[in-house]
């Protein structure tokens, strides 16, 4: 098994930055393993689930508006660092 640590801090980001609600949105991070909530600029993900400790695929809910995207674990809550763009 090979392993690389860069040494970078807890982070969330995204596969693709827009999406339109009820898309399935893939989202990227470090320690996501047992999160407990996923939001789209503070509105919870009609569904998500963790594909694995570095991936999440959440369903983008009615309601979410362009804004920053966070993953709350047990660790703490991840926010992005860029915004998710809500599509029309």
């Amino acid at each position: 098994m090979f392993s690389l640590d860069l040494g970078l801090g807890p982070f969330v980001t995204f596969v693709v930055p827009s999406g339109k609600v009820g898309s399935v949105i893939q989202i990227l991070g470090t320690d996501l393993t047992g999160a407990t909530v996923v939001s789209f600029n503070g509105v919870p993900a009609s569904s998500f689930k963790v594909v694995r400790g570095t991936l999440i695929k959440a369903t983008l809910p009615a309601g979410a508006t362009t804004g920053p995207v966070t993953v709350t674990t047990s660790n703490g809550t991840l926010t992005s660092n860029v915004n998710f763009t809500v599509l029309p």
